[in-house]
């Protein structure tokens, strides 16, 4: 039965304070919904706007690549360390612990392998299975000046239609074949299309000169693509370059999962991201001792 002896008038009422609200200050979600806000705040951290995501969806085109043969000896352990995880649903079902905290960020476009055009994509994944997955967004690849360009646009605003229904973020992933360049021209040209058309956040390559015209000119955040392997100091280096010149934050894979220490880079990475902390820096202090103790493991077998 209700307590109805104890009720006051209330005297908290504060009616000289104004009323708060505090919506996420991610670039340009102020305007979303309270579920979309959310699930953003899951991948970008909400104390620095930024994030690093693991990727690992490489497989659903490239097949079992070097550092992805096995998902569960290579990447689970690298979990906890990552702001959000990208992958596919195969592997979150078969292989992703139900109990990981790390949002993931669901890979939702498919149909060519590596042997076909590429550009060739369609929709894989229903969101209403993105929704059963409790993903905190989905990823499209996008071909801007590809051969099936009009379909890749297609294919996004079809899940950001999707994802406005369900409160579902987009993250639009910009391609670039073959025989495309990957200058600050192209680069503006295919991130302002995919966030003009509605893509909640981008992702697209770094290039040296003027990434800050690339950053400036997209509406929503821009996470940078890690791109093939470099040497550890050489990606730290690309990723301080990125945030600094306004990206929010960065998606790699085979920098970090092919480094021969993958949880120091991946920590390294953090710091740059997080803290500005300098690449030197950042190398010394997680990646150098980490190979050191790995070098000396291998010598004493």
């Amino acid at each position: 039965m209700a307590d109805t002896e104890n009720l006051t008038a209330g005297r908290s009422f504060q009616a000289d304070v104004a009323q708060r609200h505090e919506p996420f200050s991610l670039r340009g979600c102020g305007s979303l919904d309270w579920g979309m806000q959310s699930r953003l705040a899951r991948i970008f951290r909400p104390a620095t706007s930024r994030t690093v995501m693991l990727a690992i969806d490489h497989g659903y085109f490239l097949g079992p690549i070097t550092g992805l043969e096995r998902v569960d000896l290579s990447i689970v352990p690298l979990l906890p360390h990552a702001d959000a995880l990208m992958t596919t649903r195969g592997m979150i079902r078969s292989t992703i612990p139900p109990a990981s905290l790390t949002p993931v960020v669901l890979r939702a476009s498919g149909g060519p392998s590596i042997l076909k055009e590429l550009s060739d994509e369609q929709v894989a994944v229903s969101m209403e299975d993105a929704a059963r997955i409790n993903a905190a967004a989905v990823a499209v690849q996008v071909f801007i000046g590809g051969e099936h360009e009009t379909q890749s646009v297609r294919n996004m605003t079809r899940l950001v239609d999707q994802g406005q229904r369900y409160g579902i973020p987009v993250l639009a992933v910009t391609a670039v074949g073959r025989e495309l360049t990957r200058d600050a021209r192209y680069l503006r040209l295919a991130t302002r299309i995919c966030a003009e058309l509605g893509a909640h956040f981008v992702k697209t390559y770094y290039c040296e000169q003027d990434f800050a015209t690339v950053a400036a000119a997209c509406p929503v955040p821009l996470v940078m693509a890690g791109g093939k392997r470099l040497p550890e100091l050489d990606a730290l280096t690309m990723a301080y370059n990125a945030v600094e010149a306004g990206a929010a934050g960065v998606d790699m894979g085979r920098n970090i999962f092919q480094s021969d220490t993958p949880l120091a880079m991946l920590q390294a990475i953090s710091a740059v991201v997080h803290a500005s902390m300098k690449p030197a820096e950042a190398y010394e202090q997680y990646v150098r001792p980490a190979a050191q103790q790995a070098a000396a493991g291998q010598a004493e077998k």
